[in-house]
C-alpha cells in the first residue's frame, strides 16, 4: 500500500501552502456540506464527524464549520454542490480516480480533462479504472512514544484487516463497515491519529521507472491543485527514494 501512503505524505506537505490561499478550507467546507446532507449532528452522522474532525485538524474556524453544516442541512443558502468521480489514465497507463465536489460540472470536467491532456494522460469513460480501487478505512498513526508493533497489534485486535508499520508511521486499513469501530477503539485507548478517512485503496500497485513515475506524480499534483477536486487516487507505487527525487524536482 506504499503508493497510497507516500502520496498522502506529499499532500500533507502541501497542506500548509493550500491553507495560505484558502483552498484547503474551501475543500474541507465542501466536504462538510456534502456529509451534512445525511444529517447535521456529527454524533449520529459518522461521515460528518470525519469531515469535521479533518477540518478541526487543519485549524478551520469553528464558525466556518458550523456554516458548512447549516448549508448542508439546508438551514442556510449556499452553492449547490454535487459529487462526481472522473476516471482516467496517467503516463504509461497509471490508473487515476478523481473525486470532485462542484457547483459547475461543465467547468469541473473541462478543468480535469485539460489537466490530464497537459500532463501526458487522458480522461476515460466511467468505470474504466474504478474497478481497480476499493473503498476502505484508512488510518495513519505517528508512533510518538509508542512501539509501532504494539500499535499494529492494537489495530488488528480492534478489527483492522491490514497494517503497515514503519519507524515514523503506522498505517491501518479496515473494511468499509469496520472503520468506525476500529477508529473509536484506537481513540478510546488514547492513541492520537494523524488522519482517519474512507479512502479508495488500489487493489494492486503499478511500478514505473524514475522518469515516468515523476511524470505521473506531476499529473496527480496538477489535478489536486484544481479548486473542484477533493481527492486524487492512483495505483502508482511511490517509494521513499522516489519521494526524495520528487521533492528535489519540485524544489527546482
Amino acid at each position: 500500500m506504499s503508493g497510497h501512503s507516500k502520496w498522502s505524505t506529499i499532500k500533507r506537505k502541501k497542506g500548509a501552502a493550500d491553507a495560505k490561499r484558502g483552498q484547503l478550507f474551501t475543500k474541507l467546507g465542501r466536504e462538510i456540506v456534502i456529509a451534512a446532507r445525511d444529517g447535521g449532528d456529527p454524533a449520529t452522522n459518522f461521515k460528518l464527524r470525519l469531515a469535521v474532525d479533518k477540518a478541526r485538524a487543519a485549524s478551520m474556524p469553528k464558525e466556518n464549520i458550523q456554516r458548512a453544516i447549516r448549508r448542508g442541512t439546508g438551514a442556510e443558502k449556499g452553492e449547490e454542490l454535487e459529487e462526481v468521480y472522473y476516471e482516467g489514465y496517467g503516463p504509461h497507463g497509471v490508473a487515476v480516480l478523481v473525486q470532485v465536489l462542484t457547483d459547475n460540472r461543465n467547468r469541473a470536467v473541462s478543468d480535469v480533462r485539460r489537466a490530464f491532456s497537459r500532463h501526458g494522460g487522458s480522461l476515460g469513460e466511467t468505470g474504466c479504472v474504478a474497478w481497480l480501487f476499493e473503498a476502505q478505512g484508512y488510518i495513519t498513526i505517528p508512533p510518538n512514544d509508542h512501539d509501532p508493533d504494539e500499535l499494529a497489534l492494537m489495530a488488528i485486535d480492534a478489527g483492522a484487516n491490514d497494517v503497515s508499520v514503519a519507524s515514523d508511521l503506522v498505517e491501518v486499513y479496515t473494511q468499509f463497515n469496520d472503520f468506525p469501530r476500529v477508529k473509536e477503539a484506537l481513540e478510546n485507548n488514547g492513541i492520537t491519529l494523524e488522519s482517519a478517512e474512507i479512502s479508495m485503496i488500489p487493489k494492486s500497485l503499478m511500478e514505473l521507472d524514475e522518469k515516468d513515475t515523476i511524470k505521473a506524480m506531476i499529473l496527480i499534483d496538477a489535478l489536486e491543485e484544481l479548486d473542484d477536486v477533493q481527492q486524487v487516487y492512483s495505483n502508482l507505487n511511490i517509494t521513499d527514494e522516489m519521494m526524495a527525487k520528487y521533492d528535489e524536482w519540485a524544489a527546482t
